[in-house]
């Protein structure tokens, strides 16, 4: 069933139409032209699609809009006003990309867990990320980035 929504995303109210049951993910991408949030699996399982729910990392492949309301969404493009994250600027410090498709959903991861735990251990860094998939396999830069961030903070 269509029906109104108002989500507070990046900070900001936006009022949106669409069915109760469509995930967050397709909200952002589709109709609010947020396209910074990538589509990976469908089905939580790559972390492609995260963005921070009150500040914890979560799928928005697996959020249906209905479950959103009164609630703080933080996609890639609202981590940081100029994309000065300490975790944004490790990733280009220590070059993580490589074709790039899954790097925001790991920086969110990142960022949630440093929030979480500002001085994380590699074992702390290897459980919270192990949830993010990536293709490439740039996951000791990735490591490397997250340490990074978290001695500047």
């Amino acid at each position: 069933m269509i029906k109104k929504f108002t989500l507070r995303i990046n900070k900001k109210p936006h009022t949106v139409e669409a069915d109760e049951n469509m995930p967050l993910l397709w909200v952002l991408r589709d109709v609010l032209d947020l396209k910074g949030t990538k589509y990976g699996c469908g089905v939580g399982s790559c972390g492609a699609c995260t963005v921070h729910l009150n500040g914890i990392a979560v799928r928005s492949c697996q959020l249906p809009i209905s479950s959103l309301a009164n609630q703080n969404i933080t996609t890639i493009e609202g981590l940081a006003e100029k994309a000065d994250h300490p975790v944004q600027k490790a990733w280009l410090d220590v070059d993580v990309a490589q074709c790039g498709y899954c790097q925001s959903g790991q920086i969110m991861s990142a960022a949630a867990l440093l929030k979480s735990n500002p001085n994380p251990s590699e074992e702390d860094i290897d459980n919270f990320m192990s949830g993010n998939i990536c293709r490439c396999g740039t996951y000791t830069r990735i490591k490397k980035a997250i340490q990074q961030a978290a001695a500047k903070k």
